[in-house]
């Protein structure tokens, strides 16, 4: 269940007044919503994570971003980026994406339901971030639906910032983890395992580095989550 559509656009600063005096908000958040599919109790792990490392190096001197998450919402990353002296906008990616398109894959290739999920997830101007929280999720998309949220995600962040993406390592599984990710410090992470959810796709390094084709560059890490975490440069 999401905020009502006025309130949640007046939280996303959209009923500010234009000019150099508008600030977006400090952090922005969409109301609790259920587990994602597959849900359970959360095994939660600590560990280092080189690609959130590499993430903080580029915003590390750095104070007055604003950073884009898509994994929903969490108290502590929220502490940890405001205190930063950042912005952080959250959205439920996944949980949008289930009240979207539900369990027809098919609609992800309807153009007009690909604009709505665009305009319920991604509704920012051009330019708009310093760098992307993406975690886990682009392995649930569709291809038409991944092909246009990449290219938003490409339109909606500053040249030379950074996005943080993670995929499985396997490719040719039928079911993967499905986790949530909470920042524990410059280079570690608290991974919580959430149960399991069919991917629309996985990738291999290849197919990694085609769908990010129109970007700047591509470097991997790999964790003994078995994931490979991306750090993809606008």
């Amino acid at each position: 269940m999401y905020l009502p559509g006025p309130l949640r656009d007046f939280l996303r600063g959209r009923n500010a007044p234009p000019g150099k005096g508008t600030a977006a908000p400090a952090h922005t958040l969409r109301a609790p919503s259920p587990p994602r599919r597959g849900g359970g109790e959360e095994s939660l792990v600590t560990r280092p994570s080189r690609g959130l490392e590499e993430f903080f190096s580029y915003i590390r001197d750095q104070s007055g971003l604003t950073i884009l998450e898509l994994g929903g919402a969490t108290q502590q990353n929220v502490s940890f980026i405001t205190n930063l002296g950042h912005r952080l906008y959250s959205e439920d990616f996944l949980q949008i994406l289930n009240d979207t398109f539900g369990d027809n894959k098919a609609d992800q290739s309807n153009p007009g339901r690909i604009q709505y999920f665009l305009r319920q997830t991604l509704d920012h101007p051009d330019g708009h971030f310093d760098g992307v929280l993406v975690w886990d999720v682009l392995e649930y998309l569709e291809p038409a639906l991944l092909t246009a949220v990449v290219d938003r995600l490409r339109k909606v962040v500053r040249p030379k910032s950074y996005l943080l993406a993670f995929f499985h390592s396997d490719d040719k599984l039928e079911a993967v983890p499905v986790y949530t990710f909470r920042i524990h410090g410059m280079n570690a992470l608290q991974v919580a395992e959430r149960g399991m959810r069919s991917p629309a796709q996985l990738f291999n390094n290849r197919g990694v580095e085609r769908l990010f084709r129109d970007f700047e560059s591509v470097k991997f890490f790999l964790t003994r989550e078995r994931l490979r975490e991306i750090i993809v440069r606008v």
